[in-house]
């Protein structure tokens, strides 16, 4: 009797021990759990902070590019107003146009000669002349008013192959006028054939081309200088 008595007190002792292990072994979990949870919890708020930083720089990014985009359909506008005199005066329009492209890059630069556009169609005088409308724009020399988006967009692609070292945007403000002048000769062909007789492209480019040439490329070498030098200063903001 005794020797069984000993054999239960034993097993009571080691059922004891088991279920003090199995309470100091969920203890030791649960505390490992609500470490976790804790941990978790912590870095939420830091998750959330950093994505309202990133959020703050994207939308004062935007801020940024729009404030440029519209700066520089406004200097197109004045660029357009300025006339200056001479054999056949001529303005700063396509200074304007070169020169935001060259700031700006391909991307914003298009999308400031777009609203420029945008705003002439409406009815605006940003034109030459303080000219406006849509009207205006479908008379005889509102291709080369159209091209100036053509310009950008080539010049877009071009600075996309090739990047935007000086060579390059000089090249590719060449190409943008090569541009405007063929579609603009071709628009003003079109139209004046229509409105008043047949015009051929002697005469057309003796017109429209011609006298224009060497003062635009006076402006592309006027428009890059600017760009080389105003450049650094958009770098900083």
């Amino acid at each position: 009797m005794k020797d069984k008595n000993d054999q239960t007190d034993n097993s009571i002792n080691a059922s004891g021990v088991t279920q003090d292990s199995f309470q100091t072994s969920g203890q030791s979990s649960s505390g490992m759990s609500s470490a976790g949870q804790q941990g978790s919890t912590q870095m939420r708020p830091a998750r959330m902070g950093s994505a309202r930083v990133s959020s703050k720089r994207m939308s004062a990014s935007h801020v940024q590019d729009l404030t440029l985009i519209s700066l520089c359909a406004s200097l197109m506008a004045v660029c357009s107003w300025i006339s200056v005199p001479a054999a056949v005066p001529f303005t700063l329009q396509t200074f304007g146009v070169f020169l935001t492209v060259g700031l700006l890059g391909g991307r914003r630069g298009s999308m400031a000669i777009a609203l420029y556009l945008a705003l002439g169609a409406a009815g605006l005088p940003v034109f030459a002349g303080f000219a406006g409308g849509i009207a205006y724009m479908m008379g005889p020399t509102g291709g080369y008013i159209v091209g100036f988006l053509l310009s950008a967009l080539l010049m877009w692609l071009i600075e996309s192959l090739l990047g935007k070292s000086m060579p390059v945007l000089i090249a590719s403000m060449a190409a943008g006028l090569i541009i405007c002048y063929a579609f603009g000769t071709a628009w003003f062909m079109t139209v004046y054939t229509g409105n008043t007789g047949e015009a051929g492209l002697a005469a057309a480019f003796g017109w429209c081309v011609l006298p224009y040439v060497i003062p635009d490329l006076i402006k592309i070498l006027l428009a890059a200088a600017a760009c080389r030098r105003l450049r650094p200063v958009l770098a900083f903001l």
